[in-house]
């Protein structure tokens, strides 16, 4: 489906990439850095996740804990290292005035899973490798908006709500288009006030 886009878009470019492989992802800043043409990137969206439904405390062990770990939370850390460049890049040569996605932002896709206040809400799906994994990506998300702000980088962690996908299964309870809908509403508003926090797909705040 996304070649087939691909071919009816020429300003789409599709970039071959696995997060929890260092060298793949230095290779995927390369390539699109030169398809910028000596531009800066606006907007970097760590969306790649993975989630084991049957990680409970009795069941899960090392092995799955660190490759969870891999992708959902070095993953982000790596790729915002490779593209930074290019993203202070686009920072520097905006002319919007504080913090944006179209100056320069990092949009971390987490989960409610990852807030360590409502666990209790949630926790019939025990999922700790998930959970583990996500909460150790909203503190990243916080250290990189303390780091990379003055830079003139955004940095936020959104949750997409319970979706109908691979992950979320079909007893989830948004459909993939309502969530998407909802996150590009979110991207626009977002501003230096929503620095290193965790919103919803409605840019409703959830508490760590």
């Amino acid at each position: 489906e996304l070649r087939d886009l691909a071919s009816k878009h020429p300003n789409l470019v599709l970039v071959k990439l696995d997060v929890a492989n260092p060298s793949a992802i230095t290779d995927a800043a390369k390539v699109v850095e030169g398809k910028l043409n000596g531009m800066g990137l606006n907007l970097l969206i760590n969306n790649a996740g993975i989630y084991t439904p049957a990680a409970s405390l009795e069941t899960v062990d090392a092995e799955e804990m660190i490759r969870t770990y891999k992708t959902n939370a070095v993953g982000p850390m790596l790729m915002a290292q490779a593209f930074l460049p290019l993203l202070k890049k686009a920072a520097r040569e905006s002319t919007e005035k504080g913090l944006s996605c179209s100056k320069a932002a990092i949009i971390n896709i987490s989960t409610v899973m990852g807030s360590i206040e409502k666990t209790a809400e949630s926790f019939f799906k025990p999922v700790i490798s998930y959970r583990c994994s996500k909460a150790a990506l909203n503190m990243l998300t916080k250290c990189q908006a303390l780091t990379y702000g003055e830079a003139g980088v955004l940095c936020v962690a959104l949750h997409p709500g319970w979706v109908k996908t691979d992950m979320g299964s079909q007893e989830a309870d948004l459909t993939v288009d309502t969530s998407v809908r909802g996150l590009l509403s979110v991207l626009p508003i977002l501003s230096e006030k929503h620095s290193g926090t965790l919103l919803n797909w409605e840019g409703k705040a959830i508490p760590w």
